[in-house]
């Protein structure tokens, strides 16, 4: 089953949560974290 598309609002926040498979560790290093937050901050940016 599809899952249904999200409301995206101009000047509204999204609530975004990172997690890994059966919540395993996501982040192993710090550097894989300060990655997906540029990665983060490019794609806000984008808007």
């Amino acid at each position: 089953m599809v899952r249904l598309s999200r409301y995206d609002i101009a000047d509204v926040p999204q609530h975004v949560i990172q997690r890994g498979n059966n919540r395993c560790v996501t982040f192993v290093a710090d550097e894989d974290y300060a990655f997906y937050l540029e990665c983060l901050g490019d794609a806000a940016g984008r808007r």
